[in-house]
């Protein structure tokens, strides 16, 4: 065998065990994104915390990420690609060390900051590295693997969350992360190939980035405050105009630097555009209930974590099967179906909790959470290949990065939009506003009426992601 053919097989084997190193850092990510939320309602009792307090646990983390996002990508270059990597996976044990110890909810939110940066700095470095060391043919394999570890950290992370909250509380399951995290830097120690720091520095705007963050932070805060501060008062008026303010700025500004903080150019395609819009708006319709079924089901049915987290694993487990079976029925019934098709079946699964009653059973959640498992099977996998099919294979780290971000954006508002229509819906029925655990134990039927509101609303929402995906059918059959 040549000598150049050595280096090529060594290389080609060196690319992929960096990547099974930097896919530990993804898992985590992915698993603290799913394991958390079977845990709010035990979070909440234990620290005496309303939902509009505890909802922060998630919008904080879900808050930073969406925010270091983009810029991690620009800063890759200065610092290095493997070193900031390794910055978040330490920030990432360290923080899900101290959001473990914390003793208020205060302190758990803090922590839940530093550790959204760590996983900031975990998911963009992936795609950073996945641009930086695989050629164009071989990105797309890459790309999905790093799907493959997230889907596995969201099918693990309910069941696991549910018995470790149940029989330990809810702290340990954040120290979960510690082992993985110190394998995790362990194995990149070994593997991740040593960087010349400095030799790539570009120009940093950063004007962008803190257009961009005030932006984001003033929108999704006074949409957090929306019940305590009314939509016609002077605050609500002021966050969303400084919202608006900025975001306009922040766009602006891409005509005025080289080096804009976002490729809006991939937006051209449509694609892109399209499949992007609608990834959107269907994570933030499944998130509208993904956060208030625990709740629902530990204060109205009084459901152990442990039961919860076994009831919530059925979406995922569903829709890793469905993902599997998506790429042999694309094949045969086409992609821009597939992707209708499964839309439609999840407005009818919000629809089917648009009508649980107030003593149900966990089997018949487990069934509505089993038949989104099948829509979202059939839609994000093959959405998802779409989105990163439509681009020029340069710009296929850039896409998956900008896809993984526009994900992040709809949970955040999907969450962001439920619980705040939740409790004034809530709030409305009972005429006060007591902590959470009260309501849903001494007003079990406004609780689910409330929730049934939520249901409606998250409906409405895959219906809009059904239009807009409707254009790119419309376009295959012309």
């Amino acid at each position: 065998m040549a000598q150049s053919q050595i280096v090529q097989i060594n290389e080609l084997q060196k690319r992929w065990w960096i990547l099974a190193g930097a896919s530990i850092g993804t898992f985590m990510a992915a698993l603290d994104g799913s394991i958390i939320n079977v845990a709010l309602p035990s979070i909440s009792d234990s620290l005496l915390a309303s939902l509009q307090v505890v909802q922060w646990v998630i919008i904080a983390y879900l808050l930073t990420i969406c925010s270091v996002l983009p810029i991690v990508w620009k800063l890759s270059d200065a610092f290095g690609r493997y070193l900031l990597y390794n910055v978040g996976l330490i920030a990432f044990t360290v923080s899900s060390r101290l959001c473990g110890l914390s003793s208020s909810v205060s302190v758990l939110i803090a922590m839940r900051i530093i550790q959204g940066i760590g996983a900031a700095l975990l998911v963009g470095g992936n795609y950073v590295i996945i641009a930086s060391i695989f050629p164009g043919y071989e990105r797309g394999r890459a790309i999905g693997i790093i799907g493959a570890m997230i889907s596995l950290g969201f099918v693990t992370g309910p069941a696991l969350g549910g018995f470790v909250a149940g029989s330990y509380g809810w702290n340990c399951i954040f120290l979960l992360n510690v082992p993985l995290g110190i394998f995790g830097w362990i194995t990149g120690f070994f593997i991740f190939p040593k960087e010349k720091i400095g030799t790539r520095v570009k120009t940093f705007d950063y004007k962008g980035p803190l257009l961009y963050i005030v932006g984001l932070h003033s929108f999704f805060y006074t949409l957090a405050h929306l019940e305590m501060w009314g939509w016609k008062s002077i605050s609500t008026l002021v966050g969303f105009s400084l919202s608006v303010f900025s975001f306009v700025l922040f766009y602006l500004k891409k005509f005025h630097t080289s080096i804009p903080l976002l490729d809006f150019s991939l937006y051209r395609i449509q694609l892109f555009r399209i499949g992007t819009i609608t990834g959107f708006l269907s994570f933030a319709a499944l998130f509208c209930s993904n956060v208030l079924l625990p709740f629902y089901m530990q204060e109205v049915l009084h459901l152990t974590p442990a039961v919860i987290g076994y009831t919530m694993m059925a979406y995922p487990l569903t829709m890793v099967i469905m993902a599997r079976l998506s790429g042999w029925l694309s094949d045969r019934a086409g992609s821009f179906f597939l992707i209708n098709l499964g839309l439609m079946v999840n407005t009818l699964g919000f629809v089917q909790l648009a009508t649980l009653p107030v003593t149900a059973s966990s089997w018949l959640i487990a069934f509505h959470l089993a038949f989104f498992g099948i829509g979202y099977g059939m839609f994000q996998s093959t959405n998802h290949a779409n989105v990163i099919d439509s681009v020029p294979k340069k710009q296929l780290g850039a896409a998956a990065g900008m896809n993984a971000l526009v994900t992040n954006l709809g949970m955040l508002l999907g969450i962001s939009v439920s619980i705040s229509l939740f409790s004034t819906r809530l709030h409305r029925l009972t005429h006060q506003s007591a902590p959470l655990p009260v309501e849903g134990t001494q007003h079990p039927l406004a609780f689910v009426s409330a929730l049934h509101t939520v249901c409606w609303v998250a409906a409405g929402i895959s219906i809009t992601a059904l239009f807009f995906s409707s254009k790119n059918l419309q376009k295959c059959n012309v």
